[in-house]
């Protein structure tokens, strides 16, 4: 029983919430600095279909899961609060900054 307590406790701890600064990008543009805040090409690329995510200044790229929440934010530095998986994030709320 204390094993399958200890796997449970170790499973739950990959989904962390916490919070997330950067910019929303499309995937193409995400490892270019100059692009970040580029809000006419994140909202173009997005637009035709590229995937969002949120780059940071940093240089992580983060997936995001909820791509409907976050496209009206597109090229914009914004706070995302959310539960991260490897390298997704699961979307619960978005505030521009």
């Amino acid at each position: 029983m204390k094993k399958l307590i200890a796997v449970f406790a170790l499973s739950t701890g990959f989904c962390l919430a916490a919070e997330f600064t950067g910019y929303i990008v499309d995937a193409n543009c995400a490892s270019k600095k100059a692009m970040l805040g580029n809000e006419a090409c994140a909202k173009s690329c997005i637009g035709r279909g590229a995937a969002a995510v949120l780059a940071t200044e940093d240089g992580k790229v983060y997936k995001l899961a909820e791509q409907d929440k976050v496209k009206a934010e597109a090229g914009k530095k914004v706070t995302i609060s959310g539960t991260v998986d490897g390298d997704t994030i699961k979307v619960e709320s978005i505030k521009a900054l």
